[in-house]
């Protein structure tokens, strides 16, 4: 009943794979709410919905429910930009205020044990032209964007129309995925590189076939140019999963470490990022990977070699 009222409508796979039940069982337990009283609505080919000004009566929250809501109240405040800090907060009260006196010492011994801290290389955003409260106006009322947008290679600024379809959080930053109209494709914008975003009045167009669970599973397993196999040491094996998630083909566990294969379209920028490994990456396969990294790191030490000039 909770998950027909959270939804508009709920179709009988998605009940399936949230209980984990089959089909059959969907269909019987519907049947037995609809036998006691409670109104479901059921569309032949559209789903289950309870009828329109059904409400359950509050449901009060376990204490290990009211604790997860603190920590994942902090963080989102750790993710988000400043636009939703004020809403997050305000949401966080209005569930305190109703909890009883015991589930609230425990809320607050939790926030108080928890910090989330020390981020990587991106502060959390602050005055960033694109707000992520904007961003879910948009894709809440289907609205178009206009944009200015800095890229991430010659920094330069191109003007786009794009048509917001989801919001992802990878790496330290959020990215608008949208339609760009410029490009006629799917686009991956960096939310903090949009200089300037005004809302058009009209409407998307219809994007009705598009998943942005299935885009991102796309993204993951495309076709790169070049698979790179690398032993990383244990103490490195972390952060080289994290920072090239997108690109991870394969791991395999070995003594003193594990070996990646790593997908990627730019040799220059993975020798790069391989470098800062220092001795804890080695590259195992291909051999030109190999040569242009050994050829890196020549030109690195040249670069910062010390010249002694003899009298």
């Amino acid at each position: 009943m909770l998950l027909l009222q959270s939804r508009r409508v709920t179709r009988a796979e998605d009940i399936a794979a949230h209980f984990e039940i089959s089909l059959r069982t969907v269909y019987r337990d519907v049947a037995a709410l609809s036998e006691i009283g409670i109104p479901v609505i059921a569309e032949a080919g559209v789903g289950y919905s309870l009828m329109k000004g059904y409400l359950l009566p509050p449901i009060m929250f376990s204490e290990d429910e009211a604790a997860a809501l603190g920590m994942a109240g902090l963080a989102l405040s750790k993710t988000s930009d400043p636009s939703l800090d004020a809403s997050i907060q305000s949401a966080l009260l209005k569930v305190k205020a109703a909890l009883p006196d015991r589930q609230k010492s425990r809320l607050e011994r939790v926030e108080e044990s928890v910090i989330f801290g020390w981020s990587s290389h991106a502060p959390k955003p602050d005055g960033c032209v694109a707000r992520l409260v904007d961003l879910q106006t948009c894709l809440a009322e289907s609205r178009a964007l206009r944009i200015a947008y800095q890229g991430g290679g010659r920094g330069e600024v191109t003007k786009r129309d794009v048509e917001p379809l989801g919001l992802i959080h990878y790496l330290d930053y959020w990215h608008l995925i949208a339609w760009c109209r410029l490009r006629k494709d799917y686009r991956d914008f960096r939310i903090d590189r949009i200089q300037k975003i005004d809302i058009l009045d009209r409407n998307t167009e219809q994007h009705g076939n598009f998943n942005l669970q299935k885009y991102l599973e796309k993204q993951h397993d495309r076709t790169e140019s070049l698979e790179v196999k690398i032993f990383f040491k244990t103490i490195s094996v972390g952060r080289a999963r994290r920072e090239w998630s997108l690109g991870l083909v394969s791991e395999h566990e070995v003594e003193g470490g594990s070996i990646l294969v790593l997908a990627t379209k730019a040799c220059d920028w993975m020798t790069g990022w391989l470098l800062s490994f220092q001795e804890n990456a080695t590259v195992l396969e291909p051999e030109e990977m190999k040569h242009a990294l050994a050829e890196e790191a020549r030109k690195v030490a040249d670069h910062h070699a010390i010249r002694v000039t003899c009298n």
